[in-house]
């Protein structure tokens, strides 16, 4: 849903020009020994911290699910000719957002400003100090986002604007690069039903009661991993496609905590928070639509890979609900 949502934010503010592709360096390997021994281990103590397709059953019900890589890469085209079959066998298919709630995304975006935009009170640049809003400026202005918007923006969807490089940005405004709207285009195509695991209001929902200090927070680590950002990427992407998914979440969690210039506390916070916001409460709202869903024949669900392991994660939430889970070869 946040990569739709962001899709949809920078369409609502400017288009951005295509772009190069991303040539960063995988940086889990230029750590030490000792380093990555221990993110390994903190990712294999996980539930379910390794894999990217599952099935689930519990009496006759089956449910197939896929953690997705949101934006364009050609290995996707051998990850649809694995989930074609599934996809065809499914009585519904779940996506975290379809077609109609990205539309009612995006219209809302356009329609009511004062959902992405601070309309009452201080600007950013009256709010952050000076040089962490130059900072902010040199990266809007690398993702073709004009610094005279940002300065209006809440810095909670700002971080979401800097969570990608520039160099991938124009991939996410693609419509059907991601393996998502792959996903969507096959069950359309073949006429299978199919059905949001969440309302496009999340997004709204999950920052509506953060404090502008949690969001400045969030936007201060976003900054701080800036300048790593290629390297960030090719890092995560590399992960998701060795099917290592909760190492993306302990390598991203150790980065911020090492980060020069930041409170470790404060950063282990908003982890915290983001954790809690964007995955696990999200994850427990999911399990319900999940069941509704194989009421009427086996399913299909798609969603980010890091909503996968965890103790919080769908996998261990549906094994709380009596389902049998294994992992499928890819």
């Amino acid at each position: 849903m946040f990569r739709i949502a962001l899709a949809c934010l920078v369409a609502v503010l400017v288009a951005a020009p295509a772009s190069a592709a991303c040539r960063g360096r995988n940086l889990i390997n230029t750590l030490a020994a000792e380093t990555q021994a221990g993110l390994r281990a903190a990712a294999d103590a996980a539930p379910f911290a390794r894999g990217n397709l599952w099935r689930a059953t519990r009496g006759d019900q089956v449910l197939h699910l896929i953690g997705t890589f949101h934006l364009d890469d050609p290995r996707h085209d051998a990850l649809m000719a694995r989930l074609a079959p599934l996809i065809d066998g499914a009585s519904t298919v779940l996506v975290e957002a379809g077609p109609e709630e990205e539309a009612a995304l995006q219209a809302a975006l356009a329609a009511d400003p004062s959902l992405v935009f601070l309309t009452n009170g201080p600007t950013l640049p009256e709010t952050l100090a000076p040089a962490t809003w130059d900072r902010l400026k040199d990266a809007l202005r690398a993702r073709s986002i004009p610094p005279f918007l940002g300065a209006k923006m809440r810095p909670a969807y700002l971080s979401m604007l800097l969570s990608l490089p520039p160099c991938a940005l124009n991939g996410a405004t693609e419509p059907q690069n991601g393996l998502d709207r792959r996903i969507i285009a096959r069950t359309r195509a073949q006429g299978i039903p199919l059905r949001a695991l969440e309302p496009f209001s999340v997004v709204f929902d999950i920052f509506s009661d953060m404090t502008l200090a949690d969001q400045v927070a969030l936007l201060d680590l976003s900054l701080a991993l800036d300048a790593q950002s290629e390297d960030v990427f090719a890092t995560l992407t590399d992960a998701y496609f060795a099917e290592d998914s909760r190492m993306i979440w302990e390598f991203s969690r150790w980065q911020a905590l090492t980060l020069p210039g930041l409170d470790a506390a404060q950063v282990a916070d908003d982890f915290a928070l983001m954790e809690d916001r964007m995955m696990s409460d999200r994850n427990r709202a999911w399990i319900p639509v999940i069941e509704a869903a194989l009421a009427d024949g086996p399913a299909l669900a798609a969603f980010g890979a890091l909503h996968l392991s965890g103790p919080d994660g769908v996998l261990a939430l549906l094994q709380q609900a009596g389902f049998a889970v294994e992992r499928l070869k890819l």
